[in-house]
């Protein structure tokens, strides 16, 4: 008969008694150890077995220390016990010793009989698991995974917010004034997580930054490519939970303030899972009304604006074209997929430093009988009238391309190129609302000859990028 590789097991050393098994255990102060010590946690340390090396991991969960080999560790620290090395549990007392053990393979019995099911109970098929021994914390940019030792990745996954979904300040203000400000916001949520993990979810807890900030799916994606042990994600199966939901105000007898946003609903959005708040998920409450945000880039894919004509956008001789339009509204990208290629000359703030040089580079091409495009955001009369004036003293026409791009739309087009591309300067929101604050819509009595307004159709690169475009149809805020 095969026997199975050697398993790590904990034996006391003194006094004698029953040892723990493999895999993961809790220990401390119990009959389990003989440990009647009060310094001496119930739950003093957590050991997860690794079975291929025959070593144990030991994680410190009690105040006071213990120590693995002779290094102490302090509470939430980590250390791997070799074969003979010694845990002492707490405060350099009560040895265990770790030992490894081969356990033969059981024999079967010829014919034995397979356990019978009971009479009309349905099939089940339990899901896709594996554990992770290790665990630990692991930094990916501004991203910060903790997995627990002995964690059972899963097919089906149980995804929850953190702040106003599991916990809640304990001082009752809206944000935490120190690390212990917390509390476990209904007193139902540990019994549903249990049940969860029994029913076969892997537990996630999601909130981070940047491309990991939700409603981006950049923590979805690493989850599901590389941090589920190799087992494939089921979105059916799975579903995720979270209280910024876009409820209006009054949502519920008692709840009068509205949502602060929409971002754990667009989340569950973006990667097509079943949502739910928590009062719906712990509390059993009715679905409440709510709304999506404003802008919703998969319409960009759905409703594609045709684009303006060449024959109607490129002339063949001189002139000044001005752009209108938010930061963000595509005004640079499309200048320089239609405008540049057809000989107009690229006149720009951001390259030149200032309006003055930008009026001084217009006049110099118009000179040379050349077309002009300036790219800029020239969002009233006064900033526009410098470059109308231009065209007029060179006895050109001046027309202008009005980008149509809404607030909404121009700050997911800044979210997304900051996630993609780098060496720009950042969009603030509050460049965004000066735009819009100081926008006066551009009229033919100002001197053009004409307005042409250019919906904001996207690109993804030539051959289309799918990743580039499955994250531009992502919801980028709630």
């Amino acid at each position: 008969d095969m026997e199975d590789p050697p398993s790590p097991r904990l034996c006391h050393q003194s006094p004698p008694g029953s040892p723990p098994g493999p895999g993961p255990v809790v220990l401390g102060r119990g009959p389990l150890t003989g440990v009647t010590d009060r310094k001496c946690s119930r739950r003093q340390v957590e050991i997860v077995a690794n079975y291929g090396e025959g070593t144990a991991r030991v994680t410190q969960l009690g105040v006071n220390p213990s120590s693995v080999g002779g290094s102490p560790l302090a509470r939430g620290g980590c250390g791997t016990l070799a074969p003979g090395q010694t845990l002492l549990l707490v405060n350099g007392r009560y040895p265990l010793v770790l030992h490894l053990e081969r356990s033969p393979l059981p024999k079967k019995r010829p014919g034995s009989p397979l356990p019978k099911k009971r009479p009309g109970s349905p099939p089940e098929e339990p899901p896709p698991t594996r554990r992770d021994p290790q665990g630990g914390w692991q930094k990916l940019g501004t991203l910060l995974i903790l997995t627990p030792p002995g964690m059972r990745h899963s097919s089906k996954i149980a995804g929850f917010d953190l702040d106003g979904t599991l916990i809640t300040t304990r001082s009752g203000k809206v944000f935490p004034t120190s690390p212990d400000d917390w509390r476990i916001l209904y007193p139902e949520i540990p019994k549903r997580l249990k049940q969860l993990q029994d029913e076969g979810y892997k537990v996630l807890v999601a909130t981070g930054p940047g491309i990991y900030r939700k409603p981006v799916l950049g923590m979805w994606d690493h989850l599901c490519e590389k941090a589920n042990g190799d087992v494939t994600v089921s979105v059916p199966d799975s579903f995720y939970v979270g209280d910024a939901a876009g409820r209006p105000p009054n949502w519920a007898p008692g709840r009068k303030k509205k949502d602060f946003s929409c971002s754990d609903r667009a989340f569950a959005l973006n990667a097509g899972l079943r949502f739910l708040t928590p009062e719906e998920e712990f509390l059993g409450w009715a679905p409440a009304p709510f709304d999506l945000p404003a802008f919703d880039p998969r319409s960009l894919v759905t409703n594609v604006p045709p684009e303006v004509p060449k024959a109607e956008l490129v002339s063949d001789k001189a002139e000044v074209l001005l752009t209108v339009g938010f930061p963000g509204a595509g005004k640079s990208t499309f200048v320089k997929r239609h405008l540049v290629p057809a000989g107009y000359e690229y006149v720009n703030r951001d390259t030149l430093g200032s309006w003055q040089r930008c009026v001084t580079a217009c006049s110099a091409a118009l000179a040379r009988g050349r077309p002009v495009v300036v790219d800029n955001t020239n969002p009233d009369p006064e900033s526009r009238q410098r470059f109308v004036s231009c065209a007029r003293s060179a006895a050109v026409p001046c027309r202008c391309l009005l980008f149509t791009a809404s607030l909404e739309q121009a700050r997911h087009n800044c979210r997304f190129r900051d996630m993609t591309q780098s060496g720009h300067v950042p969009v603030t929101d509050a460049v965004l609302f000066s735009y819009k604050k100081s926008f006066v819509p551009p009229s033919l009595s100002e001197g053009f000859s004409q307005i042409l307004q250019i919906p904001f159709v996207p690109h993804f690169g030539d051959p289309p990028d799918p990743r580039r475009r499955r994250l531009f149809l992502q919801f980028s805020d709630g």
